[in-house]
C-alpha cells in the first residue's frame, strides 16, 4: 500500500488503493465510499456489521488507507464532508443547473487529485521526460486523448514527444526503445491489456517506463519504475472508466507539461516562442 501524506482525503485515498483490497476489506471499503456521512455517526462494530464482518477487518482495512485505526477515519471523513459542504450552491433542476452542479462537484475535487502523489517520483518524472533522448507518451481506450494532448503539449514546449494511436504500432515503437529514452504510459486502471504490452516491450529495452494512474497497485505499477498516481474525481471503479476521472488527468498533463518545461529553462522559452510565432503565422484576419 503506498504511503500517504496527511493531506489526502480518506475518499482520494480509498479510491487509490480499491482493486487491491482483499474482499473482505474491499466490502468496507465500498461501504464507506458510499456513505461517508453515515460512516461518521456509526461505531466501527456497525460497519462491520454492516458490510458482513468482523470488527478486526474494518480495522485493517482503515489501516489500509493509511490511518492508525477507525477513530481517524471518521474524524478524516468528516473533516472532508465539511469542505465538501462549503460553498455549495444549489443551481436548480433545469438542465443548465445540473450542468453547474456538476462543474461545482468537478471543481471541489481537483485539490486532491495531487494528493497521493509522491513527490521524488513526480521530481524524477520530469527530470526523466526533460531529458530523455526519445520520449514515447503512449495510452489507449479513453485515456489516448490523455496521452495525445501530454505529447503536443510537450512538443511545442521544445521536449519532442511522440504519441502513437494504434496499439500493435505502439508496440514496435516501445520495442525500440534503449536505456536512454522513457515511456510514459497513461492509464487510469492500470490494467489495459494493451497499454501493459506496450510497458512490457519499453521495458525490454531498459527504457524508463512512468506510469500515469488512479491505482497505486496495479499491473502497470509493478512494470513501472515510476508511477503518478492521480486521484480520481470519483470514488468507485466505474467512475474511473467514465469520463469524470478524466478532468484530472488533463488538469495534471498540463501542469506537468508545465514542469517539464521549466526543468529545461531557456530551450523551453525559445520553442514557446517558435511555436507562437507558427500559430500567429496560421491565424487569418477573421480571427482578429
Amino acid at each position: 500500500m503506498p504511503e500517504f501524506s496527511a493531506s489526502a482525503p480518506p475518499l482520494a485515498r480509498i479510491a487509490t488503493v480499491r482493486n487491491a483490497l482483499q474482499p473482505a476489506e474491499g466490502r468496507v471499503a465500498d461501504l464507506v465510499a458510499a456513505h461517508p456521512a453515515d460512516v461518521v455517526e456509526w461505531t466501527a462494530q456497525e460497519v462491520a456489521e454492516r458490510a458482513g464482518v468482523g470488527r478486526a477487518t474494518v480495522v485493517r482495512t482503515c489501516q489500509s488507507f493509511g490511518y492508525r485505526g477507525y477513530p481517524q477515519l471518521r474524524v478524516a471523513l468528516a473533516a472532508e464532508l465539511a469542505r465538501g459542504n462549503e460553498g455549495h450552491i444549489d443551481h436548480g433542476p433545469s438542465v443548465l443547473g445540473r450542468m453547474r452542479g456538476e462543474i461545482d462537484r468537478l471543481a471541489a475535487s481537483l485539490p486532491a487529485l495531487a494528493s497521493v502523489l509522491d513527490a521524488e517520483a513526480v521530481a524524477d518524472a520530469v527530470r526523466i521526460a526533460a531529458q530523455s533522448r526519445r520520449l514515447l507518451i503512449l495510452a489507449n481506450g479513453l485515456s489516448s486523448p490523455i496521452a495525445s494532448d501530454l505529447a503536443m503539449r510537450l512538443t511545442a514546449a521544445g521536449r519532442p514527444a511522440e504519441f502513437i494511436a494504434d496499439a500493435i504500432a505502439q508496440q514496435i515503437a516501445a520495442r525500440h526503445l534503449t536505456a536512454d529514452d522513457a515511456c510514459i504510459i497513461v492509464s487510469g486502471s492500470g490494467a489495459n491489456e494493451a497499454s501493459l504490452r506496450v510497458a512490457s516491450a519499453a521495458a525490454q529495452g531498459g527504457a524508463e517506463l512512468i506510469a500515469m494512474t488512479s491505482f497505486a497497485s496495479s499491473a502497470l505499477t509493478e512494470l513501472a519504475s515510476r508511477s503518478l498516481v492521480i486521484a480520481p474525481s470519483g470514488v468507485s471503479f466505474r467512475d474511473e472508466l467514465e469520463h469524470t476521472s478524466r478532468v484530472a488527468y488533463l488538469v495534471f498533463a498540463e501542469v506537468f507539461a508545465d514542469a517539464v518545461a521549466a526543468e529545461r529553462g531557456a530551450d523551453a522559452r525559445e520553442a514557446r516562442a517558435h511555436a507562437l510565432e507558427v500559430v500567429s503565422n496560421n491565424l487569418g484576419e477573421s480571427a482578429s
